[in-house]
């Protein structure tokens, strides 16, 4: 256990709780074009925005431990950095040392791939097929590929999720066509290398934090069965099935590639060695489980076929999941949490299922479970299981109830809370539907502000990346891309903007500057911020707070 933070005697705490609201996914965007932030009905945060002390924060790039400031945040990245109060290096970072230096190629999981399918098995590498670098990197693939093949490994079979969301919503064929046209040059000298199956990311076998097993179950009758609707090919499989269902990539239905139109070209049985090769783990655990568990209660599996799995990295470090993994991930430790459980400090934690696990698992440096029963509170709010285009709302007002109550109540000295429709309701790309989560997630702002300044609370608005600030496609000179039919091109990925760090202390009692915030700060500052509305003093090796104690 840590020791407990010192009390810091030239701030005096106030009479209510520090909240710390994460709007996720909500950015100050760089063009006006596409910015559904400012271009919805939400007055309250404008206000909040243009009267309260405010600056901005680094979200992406080397901000958040990524290896370059091309890389846009993410959600994950995002709230290990807010949580620990310093910047880590992520998994793609990770990954990609581990290829480039050989070092994965040297440890006994690869080693034990390979020996398993050179003994006849076939090789068999699953994930999402894109350069998006916030979940996978094909760049991962090829790598891991290549080495498989110096190796002599003869049979490798490729089970591809498409994306849509972390990279241009139609660009499933940029990514499908090039690499069908490496694997011509791949397969020599008795190499046998395919695409075997394949879906859209939200509709197979990605799922996160329980939501929706159907996902994992579709995902398993498709790449590990190859049972589902067969095409002789990737390219055939995204050009029918976007035109039938008139889908973006990440809504595509589950394909299987099959030559005769009879049998699959890859399904996975006894023998095989399988590779879930996404390094991030929220959207890996369930498949990862699915294919270790000796039991699982969640779907029918059928037979379980007797593979070597091994993830790309350990998604869980506590559930030790899966239980074997090509790269270590980033160890995590002191984390915002476990500091205030040291000192005594009551908390809550509390979003919906689609953001529980960020404000819970991330936030506390990728670890499941508490650090103090006693004096922590972790509430999930379930999500709705239909698209989010159809409940922009999400649960924003269920949270925002419990939240209030909380605060009302004087139930806990920190409140931390995710608001998921900026980033959920963003990446569907339907800018209406954005609108209409920004008007309600501003409502509740204004709820949570009211409850604040009742209870003479402290309110710290920020986000852990940008999304539904930059809703359209954008070219070089700034102006908006067009598609055929003359509409804006729909942009669904995270922006590279910065978030906003909004504060609102009401009994506001002069032992800081409140004119000015500190700039040029990222989101790891938030901890350390939190920490001095608390009246604490933040560890020296935390990153400097958006706040100076006189």
């Amino acid at each position: 256990m840590l020791e407990a933070l010192k009390k810091n005697n030239a701030f005096q705490t106030r009479r209510g709780p520090v909240v710390l609201v994460i709007m996720d996914g909500v950015g100050i965007g760089k063009y006006k074009e596409g910015d559904a932030v400012l271009d919805s009905n939400t007055p309250f945060l404008h206000k909040m925005m243009s009267t309260l002390p405010m600056t901005t924060l680094k979200a992406h790039g080397t901000a958040v431990g990524l290896p370059s400031d091309a890389d846009m945040g993410n959600s994950e990245v995002g709230h290990n950095a807010m949580g620990c109060g310093r910047v880590f290096e992520q998994g793609a970072k990770l990954v990609s040392a581990a290829i480039e230096s050989g070092r994965m190629f040297q440890g006994e999981t690869w080693k034990q791939l390979i020996k398993t399918a050179k003994k006849g098995g076939t090789l068999h590498f699953i994930g999402l097929f894109s350069d998006g670098n916030v979940h996978s990197h094909l760049n991962h693939l090829k790598g891991m590929l290549a080495q498989a093949k110096k190796e002599g490994v003869k049979k490798i079979r490729i089970h591809a999720l498409l994306d849509g969301r972390d990279v241009p919503e139609t660009s499933a064929l940029d990514y499908i066509d090039p690499f069908e046209a490496f694997l011509n040059d791949f397969n020599t000298d008795g190499m046998d290398c395919r695409l075997a199956s394949g879906g859209g990311r939200m509709v197979i076998t990605m799922d996160r934090y329980n939501a929706n097993w159907d996902m994992v179950r579709k995902g398993w009758a498709t790449h590990v069965k190859g049972e589902g609707r067969f095409f002789k090919s990737a390219h055939e499989a995204v050009e029918t099935l976007r035109r039938e269902t008139g889908a973006i990539d990440q809504d595509l239905p589950p394909f299987v590639i099959s030559e005769d139109g009879k049998s699959p070209v890859g399904p996975i049985v006894d023998g095989d060695a399988v590779v879930f090769y996404n390094f991030r783990g929220d959207r890996a655990l369930e498949i990862s489980k699915a294919f270790e568990a000796d039991s699982l209660s969640e779907f029918d599996r059928g037979p379980k076929p007797d593979v070597f799995y091994a993830g790309m990295m350990e998604y869980d470090g506590d559930a030790h999941m899966p239980s074997r993994f090509l790269v270590n991930p980033p160890e995590i430790d002191k984390t915002l949490g476990e500091y205030l459980c040291a000192t005594g400090i009551t908390s809550l934690a509390i979003s919906e299922t689609q953001k529980y696990g960020h404000v819970t698992y991330f936030f506390n440096g990728n670890r499941t479970g508490k650090f103090d029963d006693k004096l922590e509170t972790y509430i999930e709010i379930p999500s709705d299981i239909v698209p989010f285009e159809q409940r922009p709302w999400m649960q924003c007002a269920l949270i925002t109830d419990r939240v209030c109550q909380a605060i009302d109540n004087n139930e806990f000295q920190f409140i931390r809370l995710n608001f998921p429709n900026g980033d959920m309701v963003g990446h569907t790309g339907v800018y209406q539907a954005v609108q209409t989560s920004m008007a309600a997630l501003d409502i509740c702002l204004e709820r949570i502000y009211n409850s604040v300044k009742n209870a003479g609370g402290v309110m710290l608005v920020t986000a852990d990346h940008g999304n539904a600030d930059d809703m359209f496609e954008h070219d070089k000179s700034g102006a908006v891309k067009m598609d055929k039919e003359g509409n804006p091109k729909r942009k669904t990925s995270h922006s590279l903007n910065p978030v906003p760090a909004i504060l609102f202390d009401p009994e506001f009692k002069n032992d800081y500057d409140s004119s000015k915030l500190n700039e040029g700060l990222g989101i790891s500052s938030i901890a350390s911020t939190c920490m001095v509305l608390l009246g604490l003093v933040p560890p020296a090796d935390y990153d400097k707070p958006v706040i100076n104690v006189r």
